[in-house]
């Protein structure tokens, strides 16, 4: 998956160009993200109606008579509203498939780790798509650490049931789709590879399985609820200024306790344990005057 950037590296990145100095050929804080992301979605919609999809083949087509336009597809094609870095995106997907689990677990967050396959092309323009570029049939990863439109993608479909025997891992009644990305949501104006800069993708997928409230750092919390902030985005809360994130953090509040063991009442979730009378509702790992 070596297309499929990872946020911390995306950091790395602009840090890098920025540290270039004033020689540096690309203007960052000049490029209108706002402008960019009203052209993508001009691009997505145009490209929505100029295709449709073939439930024969479970493959996006360019339109022909007698076939319903994706854009038209009310039952199937299905939008969300994304704000990242203050910029709104719309972010389009296909529901081929929701997903019927024996065990419904619900669907993941954008901070879960997920196995699937995915299958990548890039809209060329309003009326093309390429060949892929990028694929795989089984890989786990986590949603926090993808492009953002994978991150929000997901998290409308569910999984499926493990019916592996003694063969190749294989599931059934998982969810199934189309992701129809702006650029702003992939790789934005840098581009990667052979995706260019500003330019839509268009992405195939299967959600196999996931795990529900994934921990990344083992402390009792879930990545998702380490969001002391309350902006629903844990990527950004490091409440003891340590440089790492809560979520990959262990001592959340830097007491020299971990925080797997600030849990007082012994029921496996530190955050639910208050006992700070001048700070009650301060849970015990966030509040360094608590051991």
């Amino acid at each position: 998956m070596n297309k499929i950037i990872n946020i911390f590296a995306f950091v790395i990145v602009i840090t890098l160009i920025y540290s270039c100095g004033s020689d540096t050929s690309i203007a960052i804080d000049d490029f209108d993200n706002e402008a960019q992301a009203l052209i993508d979605n001009d691009t997505l919609v145009q490209f929505l109606k100029n295709h449709y999809y073939d439930t024969s083949t479970d493959s996006v087509k360019a339109l022909v008579p007698g076939q319903i336009a994706l854009h038209d597809d009310e039952d199937n094609l299905k939008s969300m509203s994304i704000t990242e870095n203050d910029i709104a995106y719309t972010l389009y997907y296909y529901m081929a498939q929701i997903g019927t689990p024996t065990i419904d677990k619900g669907k993941p967050s954008v901070m879960d780790s997920v196995f699937v396959k995915y299958n990548g092309q890039r809209i060329v323009d309003t009326d093309s798509i390429s060949g892929t570029f990028d694929s795989n049939k089984n890989i786990w990863f986590t949603l926090n650490g993808v492009i953002r439109g994978w991150s929000h993608g997901f998290t409308n479909f569910k999984g499926g049931d493990n019916i592996t025997d003694n063969g190749p891992i294989t599931y059934e009644n998982g969810g199934k789709g189309v992701l129809f990305i702006p650029s702003g949501l992939a790789y934005a104006n840098f581009g990667s590879g052979n995706i260019l800069p500003n330019e839509c993708l268009l992405f195939y997928i299967d959600l196999y399985d996931f795990v529900k409230d994934t921990d990344h750092d083992n402390d009792g919390v879930a990545s998702i609820f380490e969001d002391p902030d309350g902006n629903d985005d844990p990527r950004n809360d490091d409440t003891d200024g340590d440089g790492a994130l809560n979520y990959v953090d262990q001592d959340d509040d830097g007491d020299g306790v971990l925080t797997i063991n600030e849990d007082a009442n012994g029921d496996g979730n530190p955050a639910n344990d208050f006992n700070d009378e001048n700070n009650p509702t301060l849970p015990d790992y966030l509040n360094p005057a608590i051991k």
